[in-house]
């Protein structure tokens, strides 16, 4: 990552992220909004994987701490800290639902990066796409979207009823979300 001057991302900002992230606790990057320090050679391609300088990042653990200081400002996604914010390339979303535990009035997914989310009004299944060739989404935080793999979707319509306006879809969080357009 670029330096900006007298602070160190790598030393403090990145530091200060991965012990609120071991904690459990996600950084509040919501409240941060350092300086634009340019763009880095890093990706989040369509099937999920993060990309660094042309290579796989392979350890789960650096994945998670990156996807805890993922910004999403507009249509530009950011890895940001408190003293620095720089730009990277997100090709769909930047998570994959993986899995989603079904109840009658509660779908919680699970994410590629073992976040959990919990669909509500708050975070809503967004359908984009067509009947024929549906892209599923769920909001995870902030902006932040999941993918909703191939499988998790077959699950979910298997599990559809007809909702107020005759649309297959599924209660959870006081909410009906259609799954089909």
């Amino acid at each position: 990552m670029p330096d900006n001057g007298d602070k160190s991302v790598s030393a403090e900002g990145l530091a200060a992220a991965a012990s609120k992230a071991s904690k459990g606790g996600l950084p509040p990057v919501h409240l941060w909004n350092p300086p634009y320090c340019g763009e880095m050679d890093m990706q989040i391609r369509a099937d999920g994987t993060w990309w660094h300088e042309g290579t796989p990042i392979g350890r789960p653990a650096l994945v998670r701490l990156f996807a805890s200081i993922l910004k999403k400002e507009d249509d530009r996604f950011f890895l940001v800290t408190p003293v620095e914010k720089v730009g990277i390339t997100v090709q769909d979303a930047p998570f994959i639902a993986v899995d989603a535990e079904i109840a009658p009035d509660r779908i919680e997914f699970t994410t590629n990066i073992g976040d959990s989310v919990v669909t509500d009004a708050e975070n809503p299944i967004i359908l984009r796409g067509t009947d024929h060739e549906p892209r599923p989404y769920v909001h995870v935080r902030r902006g932040l979207e999941a993918l909703i793999d191939r499988k998790t979707f077959y699950r979910l319509a298997a599990a559809a009823q007809p909702g107020p306006d005759g649309r297959l879809g599924l209660h959870s969080g006081g909410a009906f979300f259609p799954l089909e357009t």
